[in-house]
């Protein structure tokens, strides 16, 4: 049986959803399978940058840090950041039991 992790996210409002996860999974399946406002628009597979977020500061160092590929999409996200991140390529599992991101500019379903 897979455990249960806890995903905490804060959306483009400020609201904070602590959200049940299972290791393995995608950061990004669990904020729009829960209905969260996340466009994702490649479904998962790094190939834009609509599943961009920004990662709580106390996690970056328990995250592998972003491929070249990542960083060159990153590069065309709206208002990138030190901490930015592609949720469709962040797995959880264990060690990110707690791990806390923010919904960013750009994510949005409406968005261009």
């Amino acid at each position: 049986m897979a455990s249960e992790l806890t995903l905490h996210v804060t959306d483009r409002g400020g609201g904070r959803h602590a959200l049940m996860a299972f290791d393995g999974a995608s950061v990004m399946d669990f904020i729009r399978d829960n209905g969260l406002p996340i466009k994702a628009a490649c479904g998962g597979v790094g190939a834009c940058v609509s599943c961009h977020v920004y990662v709580a500061e106390e996690w970056l160092d328990k995250l592998a840090p972003p491929t070249a590929a990542e960083s060159v999409r990153l590069a065309d996200a709206v208002a990138p950041q030190d901490n930015s991140r592609l949720c469709c390529l962040l797995r959880m599992s264990a060690g990110l039991d707690g791990l806390a991101v923010t919904l960013a500019p750009g994510s949005e379903p409406d968005a261009g």
